[in-house]
């Protein structure tokens, strides 16, 4: 089973989670798991939408991919040594990612020490704090540590985690999926598309 955790605390960016959301759950292969984590039952968006949890941050220690969203809480979450404490990753087996300002949380995790990395222009300064080296791109990975760098970002951050615990066809279409149409995406596609609406496969099925 291929099991992918996205971790949002209080004041995440709601784009941050609602696109990952989507994207990762577009992928129909067999035992494929997306959970939403955090150390509450439910967390409130920088907007104020409350969104209930699947399960506490600590089930991320066992995840096959572990993806931290971004938002103005990234700077209480860096600064909770507790909080911090309870994440035991390992990126020799994981894959562990960030977009925007979550990349602060990675470095605190020393994910990024001696690596460049990415993030959103109002975090640049915060993260060089941290003593990474930030380079001007949307999307950076070393081995199985990446950080993404704007919103749309999130693209290039998700086909990376498809196509390594999927397939490089799954990251193709899901990423085909949310162009514009008549810019990459077109009308003869739609018989290829509708498979991301099809029941997911259980191992059971096969």
């Amino acid at each position: 089973m291929s099991k992918i955790a996205i971790v949002i605390f209080d004041r995440f960016t709601d784009i941050d989670l609602w696109l990952m959301w989507d994207l990762l759950n577009r992928v129909r292969v067999a035992d494929w798991s997306v959970k939403i984590l955090g150390d509450n039952g439910s967390h409130l968006s920088a907007t104020g939408i409350s969104v209930a949890t699947q399960g506490r941050i600590e089930e991320a220690n066992d995840a096959d991919a572990v993806l931290f969203v971004s938002g103005q809480g990234t700077r209480d979450r860096i600064a909770d040594a507790d909080w911090l404490a309870k994440f035991d990753l390992n990126s020799e087996r994981q894959m562990i990612g960030s977009i925007c300002s979550g990349a602060l949380i990675l470095a605190k995790l020393g994910f990024l020490e001696g690596k460049t990395a990415t993030t959103y222009p109002t975090t640049k300064s915060a993260l060089e704090a941290l003593d990474i080296e930030v380079v001007e791109k949307p999307f950076v990975a070393h081995g199985n540590v990446a950080t993404a760098g704007g919103c749309l970002a999130q693209q290039y951050l998700i086909g990376w985690v498809v196509e390594k615990l999927a397939d490089k066809y799954w990251s193709d279409l899901i990423v085909k999926a949310i162009q514009p149409v008549g810019e990459g995406l077109f009308f003869e596609d739609a018989e290829e598309l509708a498979k991301l609406y099809l029941p997911r496969v259980n191992a059971a099925q096969i």
